[in-house]
């Protein structure tokens, strides 16, 4: 009972059934998730500066936080995702004027748009290359995609070809990631998230040994209960170049 606690969402609003991690989607509200959920929420960000005034759609939009996020800005966002708790909770939580959720498949979901969003989403498809088709008809003339996927020489193991994870089908390197979207969009800029901050200070601190020393010390958890939840979007940078190195890939489609 206290392990699931620990990867549920608290303090969700009156009405709204909390969600529970399940290896698929991040969540706002937990603390011990605070790493993925701000890794996610600072791409949702940078995407939203540069979608105002739009009709944009959120594909495989989870918990409902980055349609919400993408609201902000935009005109309008619809959140799709198929998932009929995911898509009951967010219905209920995210009630921001222009904001709908819509329970649906990202690859049938058919109203045209002028931006679609689809992040952390792409590495868990047979067939990534039709749903990125299926995408480009249904963006108007000047319209862009923004989809987002984890650099697998950063996310598996050193020496190891993937990273074990069950629900990736594929993942890809960054030359792998431009060629398959380019096989679908015209032009493609490919960004890099990084670590900043306090995040590329702990980076270093694991290279100097850090690792073998806490455990030692016996602070291991006490040092992690502070230093996770501290995590915001400000320890994360996008940016061209190194992109090997980096964390995840955001791909901007046109």
């Amino acid at each position: 009972m206290a392990a699931e606690a620990t990867y549920t969402q608290r303090d969700q609003p009156a009405g709204v059934p909390p969600l529970s991690l399940t290896g698929e989607r991040t969540l706002p509200d937990v603390p011990a998730e605070n790493y993925w959920y701000r890794r996610h929420l600072v791409v949702y960000r940078w995407i939203a500066e540069r979608c105002s005034g739009l009709d944009v759609v959120d594909m495989a939009c989870g918990e409902g936080y980055g349609t919400d996020v993408l609201a902000t800005r935009a005109a309008r966002v619809t959140g799709v995702d198929a998932n009929p708790d995911a898509h009951e909770h967010a219905r209920l939580k995210y009630t921001r004027p222009g904001v709908r959720f819509v329970r649906d498949l990202v690859d049938s979901y058919a109203d045209p748009c002028d931006a679609i969003v689809f992040l952390q989403t792409i590495e868990h498809l047979q067939d990534p290359g039709s749903v990125l088709d299926h995408f480009r008809t249904l963006l108007r003339p000047g319209g862009v995609a923004y989809v987002s996927t984890p650099n697998v020489l950063t996310l598996a193991p050193p020496g190891a070809e993937r990273s074990g994870n069950p629900w990736h089908v594929h993942e890809y390197r960054a030359d792998e990631f431009r060629d398959l979207c380019s096989a679908s969009f015209a032009s493609v800029e490919l960004l890099g998230l990084f670590h900043a901050r306090k995040l590329r200070l702990h980076e270093l601190a694991l290279r100097a040994g850090w690792d073998s020393l806490h455990p030692r010390l016996r602070i291991t958890r006490a040092f992690y209960d502070r230093f996770t939840p501290a995590i915001s979007e400000r320890d994360f940078a996008l940016r061209a170049d190194r992109l090997d190195g980096a964390l995840d890939f955001l791909a901007v489609l046109r």
